[in-house]
């Protein structure tokens, strides 16, 4: 693991920062408690390292440090408190070793994956790395963002380095075809791409845990999409709701709608012969498998479903 320098003498470097830590730690203790205290305590102790350099950077760019203290709070709010995520079936994410998350995609933007990554963390207190399309790395400011909040390449390389290792990993097979269809479309899952999930699951023995997420398609409603503009810029659309473009900013604001998300139970890919991840019908049939189980689920959850937004 590729470590930051570190600075030993971290009163130095505070001195030299000109903060005053001592000082602002019995100021809040003073005046919010032992609880607001604690907090500050976290966030200095993470300002600590960040000015020391103390703190590790992994191969792909993953910042757990960052991720756990700065990009997972401030998603927690928009989860708890404007989707009201609820969340079934976390007794089925391992408890140890590495598994892939299989999820549907939609929403127009990605915010699923980003409220997935902290519902893993929250629930079952495991980091979880996402694989994301090339778009998202070529994007100024976006892709180093995303390397450091645990997002790497999806392609089976990668994938299968980071399942061996143990790690959890999620993917989006949908990719744009499920985030950027039409709201006419919604819940109706697009094709799972040519199964390379499956392949690296299978390489690496791990257990394919299917993800079902309703609530998302409702944040922003596709209902139509500039696509000569979206071929000018060279993305794969601009999307029209029926807010956005016509309100202008206003309009990314998403609609609270109610979440729900449910894990399913692992799929075993440890008992396949040798030689399973090279056979393209095996690979396909498990393919779909996964694609079915996710569909059934999202219907189960609607029906369970009072109202797109209670």
């Amino acid at each position: 693991m590729p470590v930051e320098p570190v600075v030993d003498d971290i009163p130095a470097v505070e001195a030299a920062a000109g903060l005053d830590f001592a000082g602002l730690e019995r100021v809040v203790r003073e005046l919010f408690g032992e609880e607001g205290e604690r907090r500050v305590a976290e966030w200095l102790a993470f300002l600590r390292r960040r000015l020391s350099g103390v703190y590790e950077v992994d191969e792909f760019g993953y910042d757990s440090d960052l991720t756990d203290q700065v990009l997972l709070p401030l998603l927690r709010p928009m989860a708890e408190k404007w989707f009201r995520v609820e969340v079934r079936g976390v007794e089925n994410i391992p408890d140890t070793g590495g598994a892939l998350i299989v999820a549907n995609h939609s929403g127009t933007m990605p915010l699923d994956g980003l409220v997935t990554q902290l519902i893993v963390a929250d629930h079952a207190h495991r980091p979880l790395r996402t694989l994301a399309a090339d778009l998202v790395f070529q994007t100024p400011f976006v892709g180093e963002l995303a390397r450091k909040g645990g997002a790497t390449l999806a392609s089976n390389d990668d994938a299968e380095r980071l399942l061996g290792r143990g790690d959890l990993v999620g993917v989006w097979p949908e990719g744009f075809k499920g985030i950027g269809k039409p709201f006419s479309e919604r819940y109706k899952l697009q094709r799972f791409g040519r199964g390379g999930f499956v392949s690296a699951a299978m390489r690496t023995g791990v257990p394919i845990v299917p993800c079902s997420i309703v609530g998302a398609e409702e944040i922003y409603p596709l209902v139509g999409n500039i696509a000569s503009l979206a071929r000018l810029l060279g993305v794969p659309y601009i999307p029209i709701t029926p807010f956005f473009p016509l309100l202008g900013p206003l309009g990314l604001i998403p609609l609270p709608s109610k979440w729900l998300i449910e894990f399913g139970e692992p799929i075993r890919t440890d008992d396949f012969a040798d030689g399973a991840p090279d056979d393209p019908m095996l690979v396909f049939n498990v393919t779909d498998q996964v694609r079915e189980t996710i569909q059934q689920t999202l219907y189960a959850l609607l029906m369970q479903r009072r109202s797109v937004f209670f």
